[in-house]
Order: structure tokens, then C-alpha cells, then sequence
């Protein structure tokens, strides 16, 4: 038994919606684009592939962002589970934050595998495949829900 009393659930502190879009997602974004500290540099990458967005689809950027990463958002996923001794996969369902989150992660990790252009157009070329549903984001969440409906029979291992 903990000698403290346990503290309720902390909320989790989302960032300031970004400046030109005044979207919390879109910062969001930046923030995880974001290397060595160099944010005006990720947020002239960011905004530079939504203007390549704009100039090839003639839509809201802002609009084909957001399916995107909906697009991508994985509803399941699996977590290993011990027990007995035997590590089982545990299928679960992704809440909606985390899911967002490894959208965005899976679409930055595969922009930066295509090789031969700038990393604005290479995000670019992601999320409109990604808003598409083509691409490698897309299967690494078609991926995830493969191996969560495989594991399916593990499922009463849950807690």
C-alpha cells in the first residue's frame, strides 16, 4: 500500500494552436517535425509542404491534413502482455490521442525514408498519399490492425 495518497489522472497539456493554421494538430505536427530545437526551421518545412499541397490538390491544406492523419489513425493496436511466463500480444483499442500521435509519428518516419527531394515536398507527397489512403502509412496501420485481429483470441487476457 503507497504511504501517499494516489493523485487523480493529471490532463495531459496539449500545445498552442500554431499561427497561421490556428490548429492545436498542426503544432502538434511541427513539434514532432521538430530537431535539435530549430522550430522556425520545422515550421517552414510544415508550411511549405501544405502550400505544395495547395498547389497540387487545390484544397484546404489544413482540410487534407486532417484526413490524412485520420486516415492513419490506427482504432487498434496490440500491447505485450506477461503471463505465466509466456508473453502474449494483447489486442486493445488505441485511444484517440495516442492514435493521432503515431499518425503523425508514421507520417514523418516515412516522408524521411523517400529519398531524392526536399523534406517539404517529401511530407508532402506523405500526406497526400496518406489522405489518399495509399502509401506506407497507410499499410503500417492496415499492419497494426492485422496483427490486433490475429491476436483477437488473446483479448480476454485484457485488464
Amino acid at each position: 500500500m503507497p504511504r501517499k495518497p494516489l493523485k487523480p489522472r493529471e490532463k495531459r497539456k496539449l500545445p498552442l494552436p500554431d499561427y497561421k493554421y490556428n490548429s492545436v494538430l498542426v503544432s502538434r505536427f511541427i513539434n514532432k517535425i521538430l530537431q535539435r530545437g530549430k522550430k522556425t526551421l520545422a515550421e517552414r518545412i510544415v508550411y511549405d509542404a501544405f502550400d505544395i499541397i495547395k498547389k497540387k490538390l487545390n484544397e484546404d491544406p489544413l482540410k487534407v491534413f486532417t484526413e490524412a492523419v485520420e486516415n492513419v489513425r490506427p482504432l487498434l493496436e496490440v500491447r505485450p502482455r506477461r503471463i505465466g511466463g509466456a508473453t502474449y500480444q494483447i489486442p486493445g483499442e488505441v485511444p484517440q490521442i495516442r492514435g493521432e500521435t503515431l499518425a503523425l509519428r508514421w507520417i514523418i518516419q516515412y516522408a524521411r525514408e523517400r529519398k531524392g527531394m526536399p523534406i517539404s515536398q517529401k511530407l508532402a507527397e506523405e500526406i497526400i498519399s496518406a489522405y489518399r489512403k495509399e502509401g506506407a502509412a497507410i499499410k503500417k496501420r492496415e499492419d497494426t490492425h492485422k496483427m490486433a485481429e490475429a491476436n483477437k483470441a488473446f483479448a480476454h487476457y485484457r485488464w
